[in-house]
């Protein structure tokens, strides 16, 4: 999960998972999203990619790149019990 934090703590990548979230592109259609190099792009879709975050695929000569939502929705999860109330206890468990 720590790849994961690292990932999305950077705002480049983090607007590369919204582009993501409305199609699959590829990374020179990611890049003309950007004003920065290529390369640039390339590093920071590597990052996503070992964070697990997106998916790549070949398709002809293009790679093309879609968001995994369920590591996403992993993160979700952990977010979600992280702002569960302090002291709180389950029906389930003895008092």
């Amino acid at each position: 999960m720590n790849d994961t934090f690292k990932a999305l703590s950077d705002p480049t990548r983090r607007k590369i998972l919204q582009l993501l979230k409305e199609k699959d592109l590829s990374a020179g259609d990611i890049a003309d999203h950007f004003n920065i190099s290529k390369p640039s792009i390339s590093h920071h879709l590597n990052i996503l990619k070992q964070a697990k975050l997106v998916q790549d695929e070949r398709q002809g000569q293009s790679i093309i790149y879609s968001i995994n939502l369920s590591v996403m929705q992993e993160a979700m999860g952990w977010f979600l019990g992280m702002i569960g109330t302090k002291g709180e206890t389950s029906h389930d468990e003895p008092r």
